[in-house]
């Protein structure tokens, strides 16, 4: 059946104010976790709060994992020390150690001093990596086979640890040093016989990254190969921990989102647009406005320098916007693509030269069927005469190839040097666009009709 959220938030509000909350835990336990997390966040905090009481400790951790990070935040800091180290403790390691890096120090000192001595380790061994690294995301609850046990051996392991692991589906064979040996599938172990040797039916063609990969490699791995999971090892090969599909998920959304935004001239917020308050979307937006206002002086300063020209062909100056934008959107479809390239892995610096020589193709290839496209309208429907016409046209020949080319070598080299594409991707490109682009009109302008 379809969840009708609209529905189903009168439905909890009512049954709240009624304070029908048998009726209420038994309602959400028959629920999507997802689905009631989403409920919960379009209520008012103290409904919220007095909702997630509500809830048994295993519904109440796997809700809490679905909220987003100030409701989670909210919650565990209005409930007790005892009740919210329940909370902790339910949680998978991995998702506890990402609620406990945005709390205070002093927050995140008693929520660990109530926590299970093993809760408490496996926290702190995630929040000793880097951030954005695979030791970050990773979750230290797997199943751990050994090479020397047999199928039913490795069956009953399973159901003993299987609850408190984020998978099952893939079990990983270690040695007494921790060390990786191989895989094992789920679906292989029970199709298997009882006395088989789990060294006889695993994969020993493992791929694994280590703690120090950076998240957004993980994501493009998990891609490339079609992962559920993926083991983490350390420098010695020693197995720590799995990242699991639906973490990588969320890194690919939190990356493209940041990605979007620096591309808009908007710096990054991790909160969603209906949590971010006036104040804090002027904070993200300004700074690049202000940037992109100033900047946008040197255009002002062009047109100023060809005054005489414009003066005396007036009709230079209608073309102005349509040249620039053009331009600008050449530019910005070059960016995005070598962007993508570069985030998706199938560019590097390596293939520089040949990046830039087929933008500059394309560039002079959608040059000249813009110009051809303009210089009938120009004739026909504008009534210029052809030398203007032929003024308007070659400088969109040269803007579109200069605009496209200029893009792309701006994204390699910023890249090169460790800085991200996205920022060059709209903001610095369209002042550089402009800029160039006006210079190139006048400068045509002046040589053609000087002669004609």
């Amino acid at each position: 059946m379809e969840f009708n959220e609209e529905k189903e938030l009168d439905i909890f509000r009512g049954l709240l104010a009624n304070k029908q909350y048998a009726k209420l835990r038994g309602r959400a336990q028959d629920m999507n976790e997802s689905d009631v997390a989403s409920l919960m966040e379009k209520m008012e905090d103290d409904d919220m709060l007095k909702m997630f009481r509500l809830f048994p400790k295993e519904l109440a951790a796997d809700v809490f994992s679905q909220l987003e990070q100030d409701s989670q935040q909210y919650i565990i800091t209005s409930l007790s020390e005892k009740e919210a180290g329940t909370i902790i403790d339910n949680l998978y390691a991995d998702d506890a150690a990402d609620l406990l890096e945005e709390m205070p120090a002093n927050v995140v000192k008693k929520l660990l001093a109530n926590a299970k001595p093993d809760t408490r380790e496996a926290i702190n061994h995630l929040l000793q990596y880097p951030e954005d690294s695979a030791g970050s995301i990773m979750t230290v609850e797997f199943v751990d086979l050994r090479e020397d046990m047999t199928v039913a051996q490795a069956i009953d392991r399973i159901r003993e640890i299987g609850m408190d692991s984020e998978t099952v589906n893939v079990c990983y064979v270690l040695n007494t040093r921790r060390l990786l040996l191989g895989t094992v599938a789920l679906r292989y172990l029970v199709i298997s016989k009882p006395e088989e040797l789990i060294g006889d039916i695993m994969n020993e063609d493992v791929i694994s990254v280590n703690t120090g990969t950076d998240q957004e490699k993980v994501a493009r791995m998990f891609g490339k190969y079609d992962f559920t999971a993926m083991p983490v090892v350390d420098k010695e090969n020693r197995m720590v921990g799995i990242i699991t599909v639906d973490d990588v998920m969320d890194i690919v959304e939190q990356e493209t989102t940041e990605d979007i935004e620096k591309m808009a001239a908007i710096i990054p917020n991790d909160k969603s647009y209906n949590k971010t308050t006036v104040f804090e979307a002027f904070k993200k937006r300004i700074p690049w406005l202000l940037i992109l206002m100033v900047s946008a002086t040197f255009t002002g300063k062009i047109i100023t320098s060809f005054e005489n020209a414009l003066s005396k062909y007036v009709i230079l100056t209608a073309y102005i916007p349509m040249l620039m934008d053009s331009a600008g959107n050449a530019g910005s479809q070059a960016s995005v693509e070598v962007v993508r390239g570069l985030s998706l892995g199938e560019i590097s610096f390596s293939d520089f030269i040949k990046v830039i020589f087929k933008e500059m193709r394309v560039g002079l290839l959608c040059g000249l069927t813009l110009s051809a496209a303009n210089f009938i309208k120009c004739i026909t429907l504008d009534g210029l005469p052809v030398q203007i016409a032929a003024v308007v046209c070659l400088t969109i020949i040269c803007a579109v190839f200069l605009s496209m080319s200029v893009a792309s070598t701006l994204v390699m080299v910023v890249n090169r040097i460790h800085l991200d594409p996205a920022v060059v991707a709209s903001p610095m490109l369209t002042t550089i666009v402009d800029a160039v682009s006006l210079l190139i009109y006048f400068t045509i302008a002046s040589l053609i009709l000087q002669i004609v």
